[in-house]
């Protein structure tokens, strides 16, 4: 008997890919055969996803102006049907779908086919496309205890199997957090995520020279930039006399954050999971923009555990963040419970978990179990 097929149905960014990689990884490794359905951002897939049989589907946004939205519907209609027909040639015995507009029809399709189906949820806000799916799928995989938007009804589906993160960020849960004692060098790390965040590189330098010379000496800062603000960012660190690195891209980044003592960022899906996954404590700057501003929610889950500080952009000034780190800096204790409260809310198992839900689904002897 051949070994059973799963899609997986994936936006294109990287929210979307990280897990969708990670799970593809888990169930090659049992044993299973799968296929990729995406957009046309999926060519730019590495590792395992970039070693499957790929689709495409012409799927755009239905956000936007009447014209934008009338062409999405129009396109997500089409993509629809272009899906039924591929599912029935391809014969899966599940469809996994991990957000973004491409997972939309793929899912449907299968749903209304009756072919098992699941999605993952990265975020504390069931991002549209879920929403849209979670009434009609056999199981919700989520990555946060709570989730905004989830009806009780599809509660009741709901497995809490946590976000992956990459191999970097699992190897490094293993290093110790280290406490800095009064007279150790104090490891700042600031990312803005794979975007940048240009107010981090307008706010961090004027926080940190505002500090008490005792404690800004004793800084070492690595911070990554959009390229546009690199320059400026590093004529602004210049006669503070902080140790600084800055980059527009750390490929290393999960090492860096196991070496910080404490980490400036963004609340993204992947951030926080690795935040967590590491045991490292922060302070949240959420992305005001962000859809259904699911990165407050994110942050919020870290904040409540005791995981870290949240800081809505409206107030992430200069006075307020050199006061916050003053605070926090100077109080070995806060920092090392609050990176003990992160490394409590990670999930090591988090692919492994979500490959376990794909086995209930569909597994290898057709014998399909409950999902939940």
């Amino acid at each position: 008997m051949s070994a059973p097929l799963i899609v997986l149905a994936a936006g294109g960014t990287a929210g979307h890919v990280f897990p969708a990689e990670a799970l593809a990884a888990a169930l090659v490794a049992r044993g299973y055969h799968l296929a990729l359905v995406t957009d046309h951002r999926g060519a730019a897939y590495g590792g395992v996803l970039g070693t499957i049989e790929t689709h495409r589907l012409r799927v755009s946004s239905l956000a936007g102006g009447l014209a934008r939205r009338l062409r999405g519907g129009l396109d997500l209609g089409l993509s629809l049907f272009e899906a039924r027909r591929l599912l029935r040639r391809l014969g899966p015995r599940a469809v996994i779908g991990f957000g973004g507009y491409p997972s939309l029809p793929t899912v449907a399709a299968a749903a209304l086919a009756r072919i098992p189906t699941a999605v993952h949820e990265q975020n504390a806000v069931l991002g549209r496309a879920n929403r849209l799916l979670a009434p009609r799928v056999d199981a919700i995989a989520m990555s946060f205890p709570q989730v905004t938007f989830l009806s009780p009804r599809d509660a009741r589906r709901a497995v809490l199997t946590g976000n992956p993160v990459r191999a970097a960020a699992l190897a490094a849960r293993d290093r110790p957090y280290e406490a800095p004692a009064p007279s150790d060098r104090l490891r700042l790390l600031i990312t803005g995520g794979s975007q940048g965040a240009s107010v981090f590189g307008a706010v961090v330098p004027k926080a940190v020279a505002a500090l008490p010379p005792g404690l800004r000496g004793r800084l070492d800062i690595t911070q990554q930039c959009r390229p546009d603000d690199i320059n400026s960012v590093r004529e602004a660190y210049q006669g503070t006399g902080i140790a600084v690195e800055l980059a527009t891209f750390f490929a290393d980044l999960p090492e860096r954050l196991a070496g910080a003592q404490l980490a400036i960022c963004r609340a993204g899906a992947s951030t926080t999971a690795e935040l967590a996954v590491i045991g490292r404590p922060a302070i949240l700057v959420p992305y005001p923009h962000a859809t259904d501003d699911h990165q407050t929610a994110n942050a919020q889950a870290l904040v409540a555990a005791g995981a870290g500080w949240r800081m809505p952009q409206a107030t992430f000034t200069a006075p307020a963040l050199a006061e916050m780190l003053g605070a926090l800096l100077g109080n070995t204790a806060r920092l090392a419970a609050a990176a003990v409260a992160a490394r409590a809310l990670g999930r090591p198992d988090a692919a492994e978990r979500l490959a376990d839900l794909v086995q209930r689904l569909a597994p290898a002897n057709g014998a399909r179990e409950e999902a939940a």
